[in-house]
């Protein structure tokens, strides 16, 4: 089937339509009121130096922020680096593991970090736990593992999971929390690294990974930095995390970057922190899964309930209709990114429900989809 399917002929009405057409699992939307803060800041922030105090406060800001909605523990640290998740996972390798690590693999992006371990000469095969899309696995505690990698949600088929530390375990728990940070609710306790991007719940672009890290984390990255391991510098942990502890980054990042995601945390923190944002997610995602629930033509493509993701749901379609030609419609008319994920190969939409989104705007856009579904 093409990508680009569309019936140019089916004019949502205005009253269906959500004010706000933008439901992407990322890039996701972001709120104006952050553009228009970046716009005010265009002349003494944007284009300055990221070592000088202008950039430096904005960075210290984010990291108390980053502290303050995941109630980090003490001694916990926020850092963060040029890239994204796929540069962590290179890092992580390098900077985290010390033999051997377990990985759960339920989707395209859990799948990776465990392809980046395997192909690492100096430490040893993983251990890679697998189930099928719609699922997740547990994670097995073992003597032998020293990192446990887990993935809080899977962008790719909207499955979510807990996140608890294998009973009885007593390696580094490090999760990918790319898509679920900020957007679900998680206790510190039960990791040691918790690493996401800007561009999901964060409401802003990509180009950064940031992440939590436990004093064990950086126990573990100065202990292997000073063990003879080769590290590349862009992918050494002590260098990222030196770096942060001044408010900066080892190479100059990009500051709009930083400000609207210092702009999302402010916000979710002024409106009751992680409760507030993980809650307006959660709204969301109970609006689309009641409405596939009872529809005729769609499901939830995630069987279990416990398992389903707040943030990014996946909604099967009937073999009667093209999900393609539904979000090519929705895309003619102003709402966009329900594509699937490609690689999926499933005849179903993607809804992004980051808290950026608002809520009336996901019961706007069911509506929408019922009525292009009834005319095509």
């Amino acid at each position: 089937m093409s990508d680009n399917k569309v019936n140019s002929n089916i004019v949502i009405p205005a009253e269906l339509l959500p004010r706000d057409g933008r439901f992407g699992s990322g890039p996701s939307k972001v709120r104006q009121e952050a553009v228009d803060a970046l716009a005010g800041h265009w002349q003494d922030y944007l284009g300055t130096s990221h070592r000088q105090k202008t950039v430096k406060s904005v960075v210290g800001s984010l990291r108390r922020g980053l502290s303050e909605l995941f109630s980090l523990p003490e001694g916990y640290e926020i850092v963060l680096a040029n890239g994204g998740a796929s540069y962590f996972w290179d890092t992580a390798v390098f900077s985290l593991i010390e033999r051997k690590s377990q990985h759960l693999s339920f989707g395209e992006f859990s799948s990776k970090f465990a392809a980046s371990a395997k192909k690492a000469p100096f430490i040893e095969d993983p251990q890679i736990i697998l189930s099928e899309p719609g699922s997740h696995p547990l994670p097995e505690a073992n003597e032998e593992i020293d990192l446990y990698a887990l993935t809080h949600n899977e962008t790719s088929t909207g499955v979510a999971m807990e996140i608890r530390r294998p009973d009885g375990a007593g390696g580094l728990v490090a999760v990918d929390a790319t898509s679920g940070a900020g957007g679900l609710v998680v206790d510190p306790t039960q990791f040691d690294c918790y690493y996401f991007s800007p561009q999901k719940a964060f409401s802003s672009d990509g180009g950064l990974w940031v992440a939590a890290l436990s004093p064990a984390a950086i126990e573990r990255a100065r202990s292997i930095a000073s063990s003879g391991r080769y590290i590349p510098p862009a992918l050494d942990l002590v260098t990222a995390i030196d770096n942060s502890l001044q408010d900066q980054t080892y190479n100059t990042p990009a500051l709009a970057t930083i400000f609207l995601m210092n702009e999302q945390v402010s916000w979710m923190l002024a409106n009751g922190g992680l409760a507030f944002s993980a809650g307006r997610s959660e709204r969301s995602s109970s609006t689309v899964y009641s409405w596939a629930e009872s529809s005729k033509f769609a499901t939830p493509f995630v069987k279990d309930p416990a398992m389903r993701s707040k943030v990014v749901t996946t909604i099967d379609f009937s073999d009667g209709i093209d999900a393609k030609l539904v979000a090519g419609t929705l895309r003619a008319n102003g709402v966009v990114d329900t594509e699937p994920y490609r690689k999926l190969g499933r005849n179903q939409l993607r809804i992004a429900v980051f808290p950026s989104v608002d809520p009336e705007d996901v019961e706007k856009l069911v509506a929408a989809i019922d009525y292009v579904v009834e005319r095509l």
